[in-house]
């Protein structure tokens, strides 16, 4: 008698996405490590021209009020998408979404998700991924749950079932992994 895995195109297709992502993910992180750090670094720069030019600008009386300010905002700017990692949150200039719950939702997710990913990272690689990764999964499971509640397409219901279901099993196995190894799922 043969047995055969019976896999929906969608699902066999996330679980090759999600190998690929995690064969990916050391480079990757590597490589935002390296444009982060680069960032810090003209942001640091900057700011030290800064403070040159607004001594200069001092003695000229404050000519160069207008060029410090939008040299402010680059290192605001900067600093505030190291710190906070909001680059993949784009909030457009104009709320014209405000009365949108499944969008609201989405946003509040999507900022939630972000916060607790950034832990307090222990040095052990696989302890953080497995931390990080909770959040992830937790996201992706509220953001099925918006769609379940606030979207009409049936297959795209079908595939968020599967996603609820998938993740669930997948923060189980970390949470079982982090307890069997000793460590807390955020410390």
């Amino acid at each position: 008698m043969s047995h055969t895995l019976a896999l929906r195109p969608l699902s066999a297709l996330a679980i090759i996405l999600a190998g690929g992502a995690l064969l990916a993910a050391p480079v990757l992180a590597a490589e935002e490590e390296a444009q982060a750090q680069e960032r810090i670094e003209q942001a640091s720069e900057r700011a030290e021209t800064q403070q040159d030019d607004a001594q200069a600008n001092e003695a000229e009386d404050g000519a160069g009020e207008e060029d410090e300010s939008e040299e402010d905002e680059d290192v605001t700017g900067v600093e505030a998408d190291h710190a906070g990692h909001t680059e993949h949150i784009i909030e457009p200039e104009e709320d014209e979404h405000a009365d949108n719950p499944a969008v609201q939702a989405y946003r509040e997710i999507a900022e939630r998700m972000h916060a607790e990913m950034q832990t307090e990272y222990n040095g052990d690689p696989d302890v953080d991924f497995a931390r990080g990764m909770i959040a992830h999964h937790q996201g992706a499971i509220d953001m099925a749950n918006v769609v379940l509640t606030h979207g009409e397409n049936e297959a795209i219901h079908d595939l968020a079932r599967e996603i609820i279901e998938a993740q669930e099993d997948e923060i189980a196995f970390l949470r079982d992994w982090l307890a069997q190894h000793g460590y807390d799922e955020a410390e």
